[in-house]
């Protein structure tokens, strides 16, 4: 509890340490990401490109957590830089589908690559099993909050 006996204990609030850990780890990626000339918010839109090639503007910034008008912006400054292409009209509907180039892709490779020793450094203190377990519960807490299921 906070010193005035109301609020929440930063020190035990599961809520706010995931907060901490999610700030450091970005903080950890930017770190990687700026000497190849990206952000993180870059890294996840090639990344979710190579996953699944095609998504739309809208669908990319719900997978890297941004708007849409951010995205866009992206988008705009990737395919400039030759990373992806989109159609200049949309084959159905609004939707321009996006796809990484080749040159989006070594791009990617690398980014990648410097991303994955950040995560390696995070769960250096971690066991196997500790690892499995820390994604079932934050799978089931994504999980809880996306439905509506407090518990309560």
């Amino acid at each position: 509890m906070s010193q005035d006996g109301t609020g929440v204990d930063l020190e035990t609030s599961l809520g706010y340490l995931l907060k901490e850990a999610s700030s450091v780890l970005r903080a950890a990626m930017e770190e990687v990401l700026r000497p190849l000339g990206m952000t993180v918010t870059h890294y996840a839109c090639l990344e979710l490109l190579a996953q699944r090639p095609g998504l739309s503007n809208s669908e990319l910034a719900r997978g890297a957590f941004v708007t849409r008008q951010s995205m866009n912006v992206l988008l705009q400054n990737l395919e400039r830089e030759g990373h992806v292409t989109r159609p200049a009209e949309a084959p159905v509907g609004k939707v321009l589908p996006t796809r990484l180039t080749p040159r989006g892709r070594r791009s990617l490779e690398k980014a990648t690559a410097a991303v994955r020793s950040v995560e390696v450094r995070m769960l250096a203190g971690l066991t196997e099993a500790d690892q499995a377990a820390a994604l079932r519960i934050l799978r089931s807490m994504i999980r809880s909050l996306r439905d509506g299921d407090g518990g309560a």
